[in-house]
């Protein structure tokens, strides 16, 4: 998916939800931070947005949006990607998560505008989720360095769930860590030969 793609079905569900502020909470959330051409292929190989509501307690707004733009509508198969309404509580995330939003707003997006998940609390709740999918999607974003490994272990303490989903979460990431580098070995210096006494010249 696209930055663009991602503002289309942010308009589109803005305008049929008849709500100003869209939640993105999918993998596709990582648009509203980065540009597509700054991330690797597995970050955004989902042609599918995850999308929700702040004010939205029985979820009739994200099934609206999921009638109109979610797979198989006619939507999907004009535009070839789509958005899936979901409930705000799908994705279990780190304590403080709403503070840490990302705004995603321009003209592409009016008359809505996204709230997009900080990267680190994003890929946390992909690493609760636990799918292969999550994994791929974790493990890309680490290896192309635009995740920090060491706040993403800090945000699994913050997890409101049971201990061993936190250990879970971050044993996947320390294994994922790389060492640090160490310097390459000085050469070794060459030994002067010092002769005892000067060459008798002759």
């Amino acid at each position: 998916m696209t930055r663009d793609q991602l503002a289309h079905l942010l308009r589109a569900a803005s305008q049929i939800a008849d709500e100003h502020d869209v939640l993105v909470v999918g993998s596709q959330s990582i648009l509203g931070t980065y540009g597509e051409d700054e991330l690797p292929d597995d970050a955004v190989a989902s042609v599918e947005a995850d999308v929700t509501f702040f004010w939205d307690a029985d979820d009739k707004k994200s099934d609206i949006v999921d009638g109109a733009l979610g797979e198989d509508s006619m939507f999907h198969h004009t535009f070839g990607y789509y958005a899936q309404g979901v409930s705000v509580a799908t994705a279990v995330l780190p304590t403080g998560w709403r503070d840490r939003l990302v705004v995603f707003e321009d003209e592409a997006t009016a008359p809505g505008r996204g709230f997009c998940l900080d990267r680190h609390d994003l890929v946390i709740s992909k690493l609760v989720a636990g799918r292969e999918k999550d994994f791929v999607f974790a493990a890309a974003l680490i290896t192309a360095e635009l995740v920090d490994p060491d706040v993403l272990v800090q945000r699994a303490e913050l997890l409101p769930t049971i201990p061993l989903v936190k250990r879970r979460v971050q044993a996947w990431v320390t294994s994922r860590q790389q060492p640090p580098r160490r310097p390459p070995p000085e050469p070794p210096r060459q030994a002067r030969r010092i002769d005892a006494y000067p060459k008798q010249q002759f």
